[in-house]
């Protein structure tokens, strides 16, 4: 149906829950994850990790595995799937998962079903968009110039503009510094726990879908301010706001 549910907001950051809707009803910045919030590139990671673990003689891991850590750096990947025993090994897995992503992740990349109407309905409100991803800015960027969708985003920051991946806040932060807000004053979007804990560090308000993978139950023990089924769902979401 594509309904939304409100859940509970984090008292110590935010204060009460008809603050949380007046930040949303208010903000005109949205800031979203990328896979699996925007777009699906899990064809794409599981064929660079089984070439990968292939090269380096390890156990290639069945794809819902690999599935599970998307959106997660390539170290901590590397430690989820084939054990932390092999983290030192991190650089070698890097090379090998890089080089076959240069030659299909881009072509391999879908953007989520009714994406793109909905971001081009989001700037036509005049909302002020960004992205925060650990996957590389240019392969991000890259995807939405393919479908057009490039110019409605102010600010990308991606997996080699920062020091420290997410959950980390440096990303969220900085993507803040580039639109010229405050962390309170913008909404972060994804679908994982990982983009719910980013979020959380940085102080920004979060809207949980559920276009992932992520049992609902996972993102609702964050107590984002919304939980939603897909970006669509967002854009019906922030108008019912701004005219309640």
């Amino acid at each position: 149906m594509g309904g939304h549910i409100i859940s509970r907001p984090q008292p110590a950051t935010f204060g009460c829950y008809n603050l949380g809707l007046q930040v949303l009803a208010s903000t005109d910045i949205v800031v979203f994850d990328f896979d699996y919030t925007l777009a699906d590139s899990s064809r794409a990671v599981i064929e660079c990790v089984r070439v990968s673990f292939t090269a380096m003689g390890l156990v290639v891991p069945a794809a819902d595995e690999v599935r599970r850590t998307i959106g997660l750096s390539l170290p901590e990947t590397l430690a989820r799937l084939a054990g932390k025993r092999h983290r030192h090994r991190a650089e070698e897995f890097r090379v090998f998962f890089r080089s076959r992503s240069d030659e299909i992740m881009v072509a391999w990349t879908d953007m989520l079903p009714g994406v793109p109407d909905a971001i081009r309905e989001l700037k036509r409100k005049g909302y002020r968009l960004g992205i925060v991803s650990t996957k590389f800015r240019m392969r991000i960027e890259a995807t939405l110039e393919r479908e057009g969708l490039r110019e409605p985003f102010a600010a990308i920051v991606g997996g080699e503009d920062v020091k420290e991946f997410k959950p980390h806040p440096e990303g969220l932060l900085m993507a803040a510094e580039q639109l010229a807000a405050k962390p309170e004053e913008m909404v972060y979007v994804g679908d994982s726990v990982t983009d719910a804990e980013t979020a959380k560090r940085a102080s920004v308000p979060f809207v949980a879908l559920l276009s992932g993978i992520t049992p609902r139950k996972e993102l609702e023990a964050y107590e984002p301010w919304a939980v939603l089924a897909d970006v669509k769902a967002l854009v019906r979401f922030l108008g019912s706001l701004s005219v309640g």
